[in-house]
């Protein structure tokens, strides 16, 4: 895999920043705070060089995925319509989770805390990346 070309251009045709911030400024309270959490650690990474554009292929997959209103589960039904959506980022967040930087998660926690106040401080990396969230 790592011997084919990667075009990024492939993977952000469902991915933008913009239709990021809006679904995420639209479903914060909905979705929850662990959803919003890797959504925006997922964001801050696709924006680090120490992450490889494989991995950035993956990112804007997991990302794009997130932003489209049609998928697997809809996220219009209640207590369940975000969890096809965290698998998503989950999965490609453990996947590369050794080039995600701590500055990247500090930028996400920073963000967090701006939307959420004191709730953010209950979301921890362990919420991503060990095996039992």
């Amino acid at each position: 895999m790592d011997n084919v070309p990667i075009r990024l251009e492939d993977f952000r045709s469902s991915y933008s920043e913009n239709g990021l911030r809006e679904k995420l400024t639209r479903i914060a309270r909905k979705a929850g705070i662990k959803v919003v959490y890797a959504a925006l650690v997922a964001f801050y990474a696709v924006q680090s060089d120490a992450v490889s554009l494989s991995d950035k292929a993956k990112l804007y997959g997991a990302l794009g995925y997130f932003i489209l209103p049609i998928d697997l589960i809809p996220d219009s039904i209640i207590a369940m319509g975000y969890t096809d959506d965290m698998a998503a980022l989950i999965y490609v967040l453990r996947t590369i989770s050794s080039n995600i930087t701590p500055e990247v998660k500090r930028k996400a926690a920073e963000r967090l805390r701006t939307w959420f106040g004191e709730e953010a401080d209950e979301i921890s990396d362990d919420a991503l990346f060990s095996p039992t969230s």
